[in-house]
């Protein structure tokens, strides 16, 4: 700690504004000079306001915020004070999100932060390698979990969390929450079937009999869209990709990736009419100049989660050019750092204004995140109906019925544990901890609500989950945790998300492989060389509790329930001839103390089971007790037709597939639009299997 901070520490004002008042410091040493820093004293503090507090010897203070809700800020001034849609900041951002005085105030922070990140290779600095951490010391970590008695009776009608649901929309698409649809190259309404390949977006009849062909009715060329997926909300189709603009290359000769091109950082958002399904007809196009993270569609509404890196500026190259790059970043412009937006191929506009761009407190990577909402059934709004921004980095999306979430955490993926022989990684510059942000939805709108934080990873959107305003995470390990999975709960209070409740110690030394959450419970799978499959109580929030586990070799890297009392796991295990393949398990879940394997169906050595990338093939059919799902060996795709009775599975694998055109494999279930749903469900529901070339009823028997 410098005298600065322990001067600082010793006033009830906060943290200390470290960071803001080296790079105000930085900055009175280059060529351009700025206006000081306006930012409220609980944020950032300008250095002759810090100065003038330690020299009077008095204490600045600010009344605390009170709780801020969706439609209620708390008190204090500047940016604390502005409620909710105020003119002042029509976002309402508050606590750890706060909305900038002014627009020079956002771009001081962009160029601030800009100028920690730049070196004489523009933005490409040396110092590309994930960074190496050893774990939390803990002298009583063990590579098994403690014995510990189990007081959960063993009768599962007094147990109130159970194994329930499964999420299929209602556009046949395999997803992740109920009422919460998903992108997809193939959607159906029942009657109709529209499919997206590369630039062809073609509709089909699914209204003859099981005997007749699919046939096609019309196509239309979308162009240069690449990269394409689709949603659908009555006779309007949205296709999301991007323009097929080439990235930048990183010119860093020593970066992982110098040479190659980066991922596109356009989407094209077009919308397709078709109420007449012979002739589709091009509505508007949308283009953003930021890359696509996640959209989700509730009824007609569409929420997109963009993301712009960093701006590509015009920086010099080599020795001495270090200095030379600062200036450029210096006289950048909040245009090189928002995203654009144009329509129709009009001139770009801004997409946000500066007042809806939130300044995160914590220290996140830089780059602007921006969640735009608009309705699928409108056609005049230019993607732009509603829209907020955050200047930091928070790439992990998750989305409920009600929330929308924006998560920086480090990549669990590059954790390397002893298998590899390296000690564990994390990604370079990420602190070990994880910051979320929750925003309510409406509509099309979203209203922050509040930000929360918790040490370790958070691998994926899986992790991830809401119940009755409780979000529920799976914590994988960090550089500031011990060597071992949580499952941890946090509310919101206030303006804080603040944990309620954590259970520690699951997989210790391995990773996260799969979970699945329900009103009440969590089961979580971790491995490293056999697969624990831990099942815990989550019906109150506050004390989550280990119900019982089970240990089997191999590992599900993707589960999915198939009623109140059946799980089926797909992942990799050992084959019968030897070596390892894909395995389908089937869990039975009727005693959570007491989880249990009761069959296991293995595809051969060298097999792959592909719904665990890609959950999107996979279907479960509960009336008929059928699951499918696509299984690879080498180039080859399989359908494997899993079929339960007395609770075991047959499998019948058909061959339907080859090359790269394995990853569109899909298989639709379609029901009738006016067809009864639950117990009195079509049981002849019929599936439409859709590959490279061809669409065509797929046969379950």
């Amino acid at each position: 700690m410098t005298d600065l901070e322990r001067q600082w520490d010793e006033l009830p004002v906060g943290p200390a504004p470290v960071d803001a008042i080296l790079r105000e410091a930085r900055r009175t040493r280059t060529t351009r000079r700025r206006a000081a820093l306006r930012r409220p004293l609980l944020g950032v503090v300008a250095v002759g306001a810090v100065a003038a507090a330690f020299v009077a010897g008095g204490v600045v203070t600010q009344p605390p915020p009170g709780p801020a809700t969706p439609g209620e800020a708390g008190s204090g001034s500047g940016a604390d004070a502005a409620p909710p849609g105020s003119d002042a900041s029509p976002a309402a951002f508050f606590g750890e999100l706060q909305a900038p005085d002014s627009c020079d105030d956002l771009l001081d922070h962009y160029v601030g932060r800009g100028l920690d990140l730049v070196s004489r290779y523009g933005w490409d600095g040396p110092d590309v390698y994930p960074q190496w951490y050893a774990f939390a010391e803990d002298e009583s970590a063990e590579m098994a979990l403690p014995a510990a008695p189990l007081s959960m009776s063993r009768d599962a009608q007094a147990y109130s969390a159970q194994v329930e649901g499964s999420h299929a929309s209602g556009t046949g698409t395999n997803v992740q929450e109920a009422g919460v649809d998903e992108p997809d190259a193939v959607k159906t309404d029942g009657r109709l079937l529209v499919r997206l390949r590369e630039a062809e977006l073609t509709v089909y009849d699914l209204t003859g009999g099981p005997d007749e062909p699919v046939t096609e009715l019309g196509s239309l060329d979308l162009g240069d869209l690449h990269d394409g997926e689709i949603l659908l909300a009555g006779d309007r189709v949205v296709a999301l990709g991007n323009d097929g603009t080439r990235a930048r290359r990183s010119t860093n000769p020593y970066s992982y990736y110098s040479g190659s091109d980066l991922p596109s950082p356009q989407t094209r958002v077009l919308t397709v009419d078709i109420s007449d399904p012979t002739s589709p007809a091009l509505g508007q196009t949308v283009d953003y100049d930021a890359e696509l993270v996640a959209a989700r569609q509730h009824g007609d509404d569409v929420r997109l989660v963009l993301r712009k890196g960093l701006p590509d500026l015009d920086f010099e190259r080599g020795a001495g050019a270090g200095a030379a790059n600062r200036d450029v970043v210096e006289s950048s412009t909040l245009d090189d750092w928002l995203p654009h937006v144009s329509v129709d191929g009009g001139e770009p506009t801004d997409l946000l204004d500066c007042d809806r761009v939130a300044v995160p407190r914590a220290d996140l990577g830089l780059a602007t995140m921006a969640v735009v909402g608009f309705s699928a059934s409108s056609s005049d709004d230019g993607g732009t109906a509603d829209a907020l921004g955050l200047a930091g980095d928070a790439p992990l999306t998750y989305e409920s019925a009600g929330h929308l979430y924006l998560a920086a955490s480090g990549d669990q993926s590059m954790l390397c544990f002893d298998w590899c022989g390296l000690p564990p990684t994390t990604t370079a510059g990420f602190d070990g901890t994880t910051h979320v942000y929750d925003f309510a939805l409406d509509g099309t709108g979203a209203t922050y609500v509040g930000a929360g934080e918790v040490e370790g990873t958070v691998r994926d959107r899986w992790s991830m989950d809401e119940v009755d305003g409780v979000l529920r995470l799976a914590v994988g390990p960090s550089s500031e945790t011990g060597s071992w999975n949580s499952i941890v709960t946090l509310r919101a209070d206030g303006d804080e998300l603040v944990e309620v409740g954590r259970l520690d110690r699951l997989g210790i030394g391995e990773d996260v492989k799969a979970v699945r959450w329900f009103d009440g419970l969590a089961l979580l799978v971790t491995f490293r060389q056999v697969d624990p499959l831990y099942a815990v109580d989550l019906t109150d929030a506050a004390r989550p509790r280990l119900l019982g586990e089970l240990k089997i070799p191999g590992f599900s890297s993707y589960l999915h329930p198939l009623g109140p009392v059946r799980v089926l796991g797909l992942g990799t295990g050992p084959q019968p001839g030897g070596g390892s393949g894909a395995q389908a398990g089937l869990f039975l879940t009727r005693d959570l103390t007491d989880p249990r394997r009761v069959d296991v169906e293995s595809y051969g050595r060298g097999t792959y089971a592909r719904a665990g990338d890609d959950p999107r093939q996979f279907t479960w059919l509960p009336d008929q007790r059928v699951a499918l799902t696509v299984v690879a060996r080498g180039r080859t795709g399989w359908v494997s037709t899993l079929t339960l009775e007395n609770g075991r599975m047959s499998s019948r694998m058909t061959r339907v597939e080859y090359g790269s055109d394995v990853d569109d494999v899909r298989l639709v279930p379609v029901s009738p639009p006016d067809a009864p749903a639950g117990p009195d469900a079509d049981p002849d529901r019929r599936v439409v299997l859709v590959t490279g070339e061809d669409v065509a009823w797929f046969p379950l028997a």
